[in-house]
């Protein structure tokens, strides 16, 4: 579980609960009417956005925002250098069934054993992260559509209490339940956009960055390994890319 991220979205929901409450509770903010008018009109919304697939797959890839990111360069540099060792050793060969860190790099370490030059083996594996990145965008889009469309919603939930309003100023009685539909639906729209779906999203473009820059590395790596440079060369090409504190403690080690 990434702390950040679940201590983000519990503290901002917590201060704006809070505030509720020491205004006179949280029932003044609960409308029925104005939650079905935000939430279950932009869901719906948004799965007109996209496919089935895509829009019910996108849940699972929200879910990723609360998860650490897995991949950890440093322990790819080090295992790059050790396979490389190997691979100048005992030839190419050597690497069948050797054991790495992730799916990707097995790939690409697979495609050294089978023969692939070079130029194949980028080629291929770029495929893989362009693959990647679009099947991303799109889970993103999902996330995007949450944020442009609640706050829509939220507007017309708006426009929806005030007619409701003014078609009934004679009824005092009807007066506020309008009136608490024209606002309500207005602060849920901004809670849909701003606090569940705007950090979120913005914490999966990260991950996806993260993601890419973690396999351009292993591509890089590949690629030193198939041109038989050295191991040291390899550590030195793949870590001047990490930062400077990660940096030194790699030439440590």
């Amino acid at each position: 579980m990434d702390i950040a991220s679940l201590l983000g979205l519990i503290g901002a929901l917590g201060m704006i609960l809070g505030s509720m409450l020491y205004a006179g509770g949280l029932m003044p903010f609960v409308d029925v009417p104005s939650v079905l008018i935000v939430f279950g009109g932009t869901a719906f919304c948004v799965m007109y956005t996209a496919p089935m697939d895509v829009f019910l797959g996108s849940f699972a890839a929200m879910g990723k925002a609360f998860k650490p990111f897995s991949a950890k360069p440093d322990a790819l540099i080090e295992r790059m250098v050790e396979l490389a060792a190997t691979a100048r050793k005992d030839g190419m060969m050597a690497l069948e069934g050797q054991a790495v860190p992730d799916k990707f790099f097995e790939k690409g370490l697979q495609l050294l054993v089978d023969g692939a030059d070079e130029q194949r083996l980028v080629k291929q594996l770029k495929q893989e992260i362009s693959a990647m990145k679009n099947r991303h965008a799109s889970y993103q889009a999902c996330v995007k559509a949450w944020i442009d469309i609640g706050p829509a919603m939220g507007m017309i939930g708006t426009l929806i209490g005030l007619v409701l309003m003014l078609g009934n100023m004679s009824d005092p009685k009807a007066i506020g339940p309008a009136m608490a539909v024209a606002l309500l639906t207005t602060l849920y729209g901004a809670v849909v956009a701003n606090v569940l779906f705007g950090p979120m999203l913005t914490k999966l473009e990260k991950y996806t960055a993260l993601e890419v820059h973690y396999r351009e590395m292993v591509i890089e790596g590949l690629r030193s390994i198939a041109r038989g440079e050295s191991p040291r060369n390899i550590q030195d090409t793949m870590v001047a890319t990490l930062p400077p504190k990660q940096q030194l403690k790699l030439k440590a080690a």
